[in-house]
């Protein structure tokens, strides 16, 4: 299995958090390759955070179950059960941030993650320097209440009473049916929603009379909001079902 990639320089980032009790929050990785695993909780016990080990599915639930964390960093492939049930029956039970490690980086694999309650997932081989950030950004925004006027997903924010969109603080243009329709996805985050679910979400909002379809509204909020409008990671196509809000995303 590979895993994270090694860069020059120290192990992990400074430890001075951790020395002052800065930061003590508590990740639960599960992982069965032993090297990898140490690597990554060297790497996060540098950052400050306390690592706890289970190199097996069901070992790292009952774990979770018996002990509170934070977050879960999840491998997707595991020795008795795989990390997309793993999620599963952690979610039915907890909200705890979970960030999915995954070697295949088949994208239906992300997306029945995202679905079933990954807060964010990340391709392996990875940069140490990725995981602490894609960590630390589960972590920041949690799992904010649907009621809360002001949704953050990273870098994105939508303002749903002022109803504006903005990315690294810059405002974006959408229209009123565009600015809906997102707010739709995005209060659904990482729940797949048809294009006739979409359209029952905002039927409050009139259509403009020249984009005729769901399809063409998402294309133009992507070339607003996402950093490559072609390799969309905020919202994603799920063939043949609709689209999927990705719950959590860049720092």
């Amino acid at each position: 299995m590979s895993g994270a990639r090694t860069t020059s320089g120290p192990t992990g980032p400074s430890n001075a958090a951790a020395k002052l009790g800065v930061m003590t929050q508590r990740i639960l990785l599960v992982e069965d390759d032993a090297r990898l695993a140490g690597m990554v909780s060297e790497y996060l016990a540098g950052a400050g955070f306390r690592v706890a080990v289970a190199g097996h599915g069901e070992a790292g639930i009952e774990r979770l179950a018996r002990e509170p964390f934070d977050a879960l960093v999840l491998d997707l492939m595991l020795p008795d059960i795989d990390g997309l049930e793993v999620c599963r029956r952690v979610r039915s039970t907890s909200d705890v941030p979970i960030l999915m490690l995954t070697a295949r980086g088949e994208p239906a694999d992300r997306i029945v993650g995202l679905e079933i309650g990954a807060d964010d997932y990340l391709p392996k081989p990875f940069e140490p320097r990725e995981l602490l950030a894609r960590l630390k950004a589960v972590l920041r925004r949690g799992r904010a209440p649907a009621s809360s006027a002001l949704l953050r997903f990273g870098r994105l924010e939508i303002d749903r009473d002022a109803r504006t969109v903005r990315v690294d603080g810059r405002e974006k243009a959408l229209t009123g049916y565009q600015f809906a329709l997102l707010g739709a996805l995005a209060e659904n985050a990482g729940r797949v929603l048809s294009r006739d679910q979409l359209m029952d979400l905002v039927k409050g909002e009139p259509l403009e009379a020249y984009d005729r379809s769901i399809d063409v509204h998402v294309s133009r909020i992507r070339a607003a909001i996402e950093d490559d409008p072609k390799r969309p990671r905020r919202i994603l196509t799920v063939r043949g079902a609709g689209y999927v809000f990705a719950k959590a995303q860049d720092s």
